[in-house]
């Protein structure tokens, strides 16, 4: 999840990335012939892709999805490049992916295969990540990460670490699941094409994200919630989250990440029960307390 400088985060805006206890696990398992044997499964053990890859040249000989094999085939490319050992035998492999989220949650299927792909080749993570896509990077390494982190792209160099961000308050906080997907790269170019004024934006979302760091109350932290809600909206002419959807919720909404889909995060005075029942009463069943999901 990342908590600030959403967008800004390509420009080199300092951003504040909470990875979460749901991840993804892949098993890769010796198996007879030279092929790439994938099944990705889903959260409930059922498979969503498969395919047969040929380690000759990636090409899927078989798939059960065009387009995702394309992308499989392409990220074991540029992990070879970085590491001309990884496949080169020619052995065969059954490989299993497992996912703990349902696939339609956001959370980082696709981030989090890069990292597990790095991980069996021996290579970075985020040279793996930006062979192979446009975003920032810090789903990524999230993905790696055993909690919160401060993420940063400036001059050609990734700067992030792990950070100190105990909430004293976070029984207050709450993620919930809007139920409508984004697609980070069609975000990517929208925010391109709409934004004006960058060093002046990025400024804005270093400090939001420095005040962050340094928040030690509710009333503080919903106040900056506010704040980053109303400069992205102002700076990209998109409604928030709390207009569209929650207007009379009593406390404060942000989105996360690619706005107008996926997790926002709520904050109120209200009981957990009482936040939770709103929200539900609303459409909005998947409802986690920030214990139950931020690692």
């Amino acid at each position: 999840m990342l908590l600030t400088s959403e967008y800004a985060v390509l420009d080199g805006a300092k951003a504040i990335a909470l990875p979460t206890k749901f991840g993804q696990s892949l098993e890769c398992k010796p198996n007879k012939g030279s092929d790439l044997i994938w099944s990705a499964l889903d959260n409930k053990g059922k498979e969503w892709f498969s395919a047969q890859i040929s380690l000759i040249d990636f090409d899927a000989i078989k798939s059960s999805d065009k387009n995702q094999a394309k992308e499989l085939q392409k990220l074991l490319k540029n992990a070879v490049r970085l590491n001309s050992e990884f496949l080169s035998k020619w052995n065969g492999f059954k490989v299993t992916t497992k996912l703990d989220f349902p696939l339609d949650w956001g959370l980082g299927s696709s981030s989090t295969l890069t990292y597990l792909v790095a991980e069996w080749a021996d290579a970075h993570p985020l040279l793996l990540h930006f062979k192979n896509n446009l975003g920032s990077g810090y789903d990524v390494a999230c993905a790696g990460a055993d909690g919160p982190i401060s993420y940063q792209l400036k001059d050609d160099e990734v700067k992030w670490e792990e950070i100190d961000f105990e909430l004293k308050f976070s029984d207050h906080l709450h993620f919930i699941h809007l139920g409508q997907k984004q697609s980070s790269n069609d975000a990517i170019a929208y925010y391109t094409k709409t934004l004006k004024k960058k060093d002046e934006f990025v400024d804005s979302c270093n400090q939001l994200t420095n005040e962050f760091l340094k928040c030690s109350s509710l009333g503080s932290f919903m106040k900056l919630m506010n704040e980053h809600e109303k400069l992205v909206s102002n700076t990209l002419k998109i409604e928030t989250a709390k207009e569209i959807h929650f207007k009379n919720f009593n406390g404060s909404v942000k989105s996360l990440g690619a706005w107008g889909g996926d997790f926002v995060l709520a904050a109120s005075e209200l009981s957990k029960s009482e936040v939770h029942k709103y929200f539900i009463e609303k459409g909005f069943k998947d409802c986690f307390s920030y214990s139950d999901f931020v690692l």
